[in-house]
């Protein structure tokens, strides 16, 4: 890398050998600081100007300046000074010093240039000392008042007074005051309005302010009988609206209109954008990004009328780089091809210095766009390039130095090795990697005699010797010999044979069941005068010891002996085991294969059809039979009346190994299921596919079931839609029954009121249920007797929320019950990330009223599955400090907005909650502190995540464990409460 400066001579070695003894090197200026756009207010206190330029260099860097592209000249009384590389500019005015700026640094390996930075001065002017003429209009009319700022740079900020200083008129939505424009627009006059107006402007630039207002116009009103209007539209953001990438983009919108007209945006040409900030006559959307590019539309709307007024926003974006050159070396006589490629918009044009000056093709140089190809270099082509992207918006600069090398053979990096072990019977490989520019040529000796390629030996491409089938014969000295046009070189090695590597024992394959154990064997024979070691690894990946969680371990200590100990055999675990005995020199190996069987996996693609009112047809397909065939299948559902998976009766009633479709009966009519796959073979049921697709069964004939009890009907019994009650009954002793039809499923109630009827008399009740298919059976007759005040009433019932799905039937919908004047309800088992829709019905013991207007609630997205992970801490006092990597959530996950750490000092003390915004927390600890359990996990407003626990050793600062406890369903709340309008409604149903 570039270092620190300092300078090394030498007139004997190469410029490598002088880079190695100084600990430095040479290497061209690296802008660290560069020049920044300046704003500099007219009239300022402060008498100079300072553009920074700092670049790191060894040597170091000497500096220059240019002014819209011509070099300035530094003398000595000018109002120019260099401070370091810094531009000091005295007493700055507009006419003498506003443009562009560059810094240049230059030294002995090269020059680079700055980006360019403009200095500009800001200012603010007087308003006109015209005055201004007098407003007349007919009160209830809207009016303009025109601003009219002065000339200044930047923009300005602006407010308007009314009569005098400081009162200033407030943006009510009746009154509004253009940022761009400075106008003020009053959408309906009122009698208040009239008085004296003036516009107000005021310029920020750094820390100065200055403000200026106009002269005053008088607004007065006719009175006359005020008549609504509609809209109209006055204040009009343009038709075309350009922005950056990254910055805020306001549209204004302002109509006149009597009543005062509401302001509506919307996007015509894709989905509204989290970032808007609207405020009424206000669009606002803050770091615009190229999703944000359409067509938008302002509506002002009163009980008049409305209009409108569209326009686009188009985004554009500076020029940003992908793909840059970087610092290299490369041999004299070589090629080359550098490329820089940025994006933008529009699209950049991409351009080459030198060493400060444009580049273009000439002679070995070719430039193409991004792209800058040198063919067979010559040291004369160092220096410092750059690449510079541009379009209209902005220029980027990158840079890099080539380093064209020409060095003799030197081995003085690289020595061919001392003593070259080789193995008998075996391969040796001897590289030959000189530092040399160009490239050297490679020649190689055994003592006098000159190798070359035969069918024992190999000289690469590059120069490696390789010798094959060893022998006693083979060693001896070894000379590698390299040359080049700046010099020549040479390095000595001696090759040594030893004894080769046997395996003596090898492993054998075998079957075995999940939870056995084994031994793989494994010994070996190798040269004495060498160590020896045994691996392992299974279909090609190095077994880690360390990491098998106690399923493998070492079965002997003994050198030659290399066995492999399985416990408690695996699924994952079988496949080709390899065993290896290993010297410095060679290496043997042989192989077995291991099969464990186990119960099957879970079977696949779990697909429902010909859904019929108590039966379907299931298909699945063919999981992993494990190495044991599927005997049978199992098939279990479950409903949303319970969580809980049961086995379910099919057709046929065993499904053999080999099928892969079953039919499922005795369902419950208009129910909703879900439906899983089990397979089993001799050692067990497999795990279970994953759930199908939600279905529900279709309605029964012949109306629902009515099971005798107080509670409403469950879903188990109404077998179809537009369930309800009819109720029969008649005074004791006679013969006609009346009937009332009472619809819901939740209805319990029912009152019969007959002023005539006494206290206390008997009546005969029956109740029957009903849907749209028909009714069902009667009940049993019962006696009930009318009431005191000489109603009658039998049964009784409560009132439910309903909420269900976007996209299902609201007869389909789920209910919660509530009693009393409760307002608000939990409800929990729902999807996340779902919108659902709400329905309200209130109550008494006359009946439920009409239920609510529907409303929509969208869940939650669930937290993130991965738990925190690379945990560590460290000790310092009387404090412990963790540390863990940040969970990032994916896109359907919810946001993490923090941490929870239950912290336990010891298996029997109660744990503490410790809760964290960031990913490090510091807990205090007792003196005697020995250790302590943690268990950390994210929180945000899907819940709480996947935990991640470890065991904290005082002498220890990384985990010694990390256990993930598995993924958890996070809860998902909804919380359903009742507004203002629906309070109403509810409490006019309980006085009826």
């Amino acid at each position: 890398g570039r270092g620190s400066a300092g300078i090394c001579f030498s007139l004997f070695f190469p410029a490598v050998w002088c880079q190695a003894q100084s600990g430095t090197r040479s290497y061209g200026p690296v802008f660290e600081e560069q020049p920044a756009h300046t704003l500099f207010p007219e009239g300022s206190a402060e008498e100079k100007v300072t553009l920074g330029c700092r670049a790191r260099a060894n040597p170091p860097a000497t500096y220059r300046w240019k002014m819209n592209g011509t070099e300035l000249r530094l003398e000595p009384d000018s109002r120019y000074r260099l401070v370091a590389g810094d531009l000091v500019i005295s007493n700055p005015t507009k006419a003498k010093d506003s443009g562009s700026y560059q810094c240049v640094a230059s030294n002995p390996r090269g020059t680079v240039v700055s980006r360019e930075a403009s200095l500009r001065f800001g200012f603010l002017q007087e308003f006109s000392a015209e005055e201004r003429d007098p407003v007349r209009i007919t009160e209830g009319w809207g009016v303009m008042f025109t601003c009219s700022p002065p000339p200044h740079y930047p923009g300005l900020s602006y407010r308007w007074l009314l009569n005098e200083f400081p009162n200033f008129i407030p943006a009510d939505g009746r009154r509004f005051i253009s940022q761009t424009t400075g106008n003020l627009y009053i959408a309906k006059t009122e009698a208040s309005d009239t008085g004296n107006y003036s516009c107000f402007a005021t310029s920020h630039i750094d820390f100065i302010t200055k403000s200026v207002f106009s002269k005053f116009s008088h607004l007065s009103l006719a009175a006359e009988d005020v008549r609504q209007f509609p809209p109209s539209i006055k204040a009009r953001f343009p038709v075309d609206t350009y922005a950056l990438t990254g910055q805020a983009v306001t549209l204004e919108c302002f109509a006149f209109g009597n009543p005062v007209p509401r302001i509506k945006w919307r996007k015509l040409d894709g989905p509204q954008s989290s970032k808007w900030i609207g405020s009424e006559p206000l669009l606002q959307i803050q770091q615009a990004g190229f999703e944000d590019e359409g067509t938008y539309e302002c509506e002002a709307e009163n009980a008049k009328g409305r209009d409108t007024h569209q326009g686009r926003i188009i985004i554009h974006a500076q020029p940003e780089w992908l793909d840059v050159i970087s610092d290299t070396e490369a041999d004299i006589g070589s090629d080359l091809r550098w490329s820089c490629v940025a994006s933008g918009k529009p699209r950049p044009t991409v351009r080459w210095l030198r060493d400060g000056q444009p580049l273009t093709s000439q002679n070995r140089i070719e430039v193409r766009g991004g792209e800058l190809r040198f063919s067979r270099l010559v040291q004369e082509d160092s220096g410092m390039y750059q690449c510079v992207a541009e379009n209209k918006h902005g220029t980027v600069y990158a840079s890099a130095e080539l380093t064209v090398q020409a060095l003799a053979p030197d081995f003085r990096l690289n020595p061919v090795k001392r003593l070259i072990p080789a193995a008998r019977s075996g391969k040796v490989i001897i590289p030959c990697q000189p530092r040399a520019a160009p490239k050297a040529t490679v020649l190689w000796t055994k003592g006098t005699e000159l190798l070359v390629n035969s069918s024992r030996v190999t000289i690469t491409a590059d120069g490696t010797l390789i010798l094959q089938n060893i022998s006693k014969s083979d060693e001896g000295k070894y000379t590698c010999f390299a040359e080049n046009p700046m010099g020549k070189a040479n390095s000595t090695g001696i090759l040594s044979v030893r004894d080769a590597t046997k395996i003596t024992l090898a492993p054998s394959s075998a079957d075995i069941n999940v939870g056995e154990n084994l031994t793989l064997q494994c010994h070996a024979s190798h040269d004495p005068t060498m160590d020896l070691t045994f691996t392992w690894s299974l279909d090609d990946f190095p077994i880690d010891f360390d990491k098998s969680e106690g399923h493998y371990r070492r079965a002997s200590a003994k050198e030659a002996i290399g066995d492999l100990s399985i416990s408690n055999a695996q699924l994952r675990h079988s496949g080709r085991y390899t065993c290896t005995a290993q010297t410095v020199v060679d290496s043997a190996s042989e192989s077995a294969t291991l099969t464990v069987r186990g119960p099957p996996g879970p079977p696949g693609g779990v697909v429902v059809r010909d859904i019929g009112d108590t039966s379907v047809q299931l298909s699945w397909s063919r999981g992993f039979d494990n190495h044991s065939p599927i005997a049978r299948y199992l098939i279990e559902a479950r409903t949303l009346l319970s969580s809980q998976w049961k086995q379910m009766r099919t057709n046929p009633v065993n499904i053999e190994g080999n099928a892969e479709t079953a039919q499922v009966v005795n369902l419950i009519p208009w129910m909703d299921y879900e439906f899983r796959v089990l397979a089993s073979n001799i050692l067990g049921i497999g795990e279970p596919s994953l759930p199908s697709s939600k279905i529900r069964t279709k309605e029964a004939g012949g109306g629902p079931r009515l099971p005798l009890c107080s509670q409403p009907t469950l879903r188990d019994y109404q077998n179809g839609d537009g369930f309800g009650y009819i109720v029969s009954f008649r005074r004791k002793g006679s013969q006609a029954w009346l009937r009332a039809r009472v619809p819901h499923a939740e209805s319990l109630h029912f009152v019969y009121r007959n002023e005539s009827i006494a206290p206390y008399t008997p009546f005969e009740v029956k109740i029957k249920a009903y849907n749209r298919k028909g009714e069902g059976p009667e009940s049993l007759t019962a006696i009930v007797y009318s009431a005191e005040e000489g109603n009658e009433q039998w049964e009784s019932w409560e009132c439910p929320i309903r909420y269900w799905k976007d996209g299902d039937k609201e007869e389909a919908a789920d209910r919660v019950r509530t009693a009393g004047l409760v307002t608000s309800a939990h409800v929990t088992g729902l999807n996340p990330n779902t919108v659902y829709h709400v329905s309200v019905r209130a109550y008494n013991r006359a009946g439920t009223g009409p239920p609510s207007p529907s409303t929509n609630v969208t869940t939650t997205r669930p937290p993130p599955k991965r738990p925190p992970g690379n945990i560590s801490w460290s000790f310092s006092g009387s404090t412990v400090s963790i540390k863990w990597d940040p969970v990032v959530a994916k896109a359907d996950e919810s946001a993490v907005t923090g941490y929870k750490m239950l912290y336990r000092q010891d298996s029997h003390s109660a744990p503490t909650l410790y809760l964290a915004s960031k990913s490090h927390i510091d807990i205090p600890i007792p003196e005697d502190f020995t250790h302590a359990f943690v268990q950390i996990r994210v929180t945000g407003p899907g819940g709480d995540g996947t935990p991640a626990e470890v065991h904290i050793l005082r002498n220890s600062g990384t985990s010694m464990m990390v256990e993930d406890s598995g993924t958890r369903p996070a809860p998902h709340v909804v919380v359903i409460t009742t507004n203002s309008l629906l309070m109403v409604a509810l409490i006019s149903s309980l006085e009826l």
